[in-house]
């Protein structure tokens, strides 16, 4: 049996055929987009990071160490002796500071920028004093750094964060192909202000238990 269709009719099914075909590719497109590999999965291969020098009063030789975390979405450096206080006896204390240079090894066909960093500690300041906790990070022969710094009045006892996220738009990716170690460098300073005199007021960026750690998560990308 032979079907005749009038202009109008022909002209109908075309455009359901046509509609029909776009959903059909846009549902393969999308098929497509969800198999291939995310840009930000993190390599399945063996990422470490190594300390490759470290200078400052805040983190004397041995006191500081660095390490992967187990998803590989961050890594953290923890400190054992970083601790700024005024106070008697404590004259050249009030400000500490750290510089570390990091390489970070990671698989061929990847590299990765700092997303978020995270500085955690303690502090124990007496009403009329402060505190200011800074820290920047940049890959080295980059001119592109990052900053971020808070500042604490007394009275204040108890832990503290300073959480710095990078926008999308301005991340900065090691370049693909190349090493570049990784920049870090965080300084305390306490002001003992008009709080009393021989009062003892302290920040620090580290814990007895040695459970306070900064961390940088990171974005990946394919090179």
């Amino acid at each position: 049996m032979t079907v005749s269709l009038n202009g109008a009719k022909r002209a109908a099914l075309v455009a359901l055929i046509s509609v029909s075909s776009l959903l059909l590719a846009g549902q393969a497109f999308a098929n497509t987009a969800k198999s291939a590999p995310g840009l930000d999965a993190p390599p399945t291969d063996e990422i470490t990071a190594e300390i490759v020098t470290i200078n400052g009063s805040g983190c004397p030789a041995g006191t500081a160490k660095a390490s992967v975390s187990s998803d590989k979405t961050s890594f953290k450096i923890r400190y054992a002796d970083y601790v700024a206080q005024t106070g008697p006896g404590n004259a050249t204390e009030f400000r500490k500071n750290c510089q570390i240079n990091l390489l970070v090894h990671i698989p061929q066909g990847f590299t990765f920028a700092i997303a978020k960093a995270e500085y955690k500690g303690f502090a124990g300041l007496k009403p009329g004093s402060s505190a200011v906790q800074h820290a920047y990070y940049y890959w080295a022969g980059s001119p592109d750094t990052r900053v971020a710094d808070k500042s604490f009045d007394g009275p204040y006892y108890g832990s503290w964060n300073n959480i710095d996220v990078t926008p999308v738009a301005e991340l900065v990716y090691a370049p693909c192909g190349e090493t570049r170690n990784l920049n870090i460098n965080t300084d305390l300073k306490v002001t003992a202000g008009t709080s009393a005199p021989g009062a003892t007021n302290w920040i620090s960026m580290s814990s007895a238990s040695g459970s306070v750690d900064t961390i940088y998560h990171v974005d990946w990308k394919h090179c």
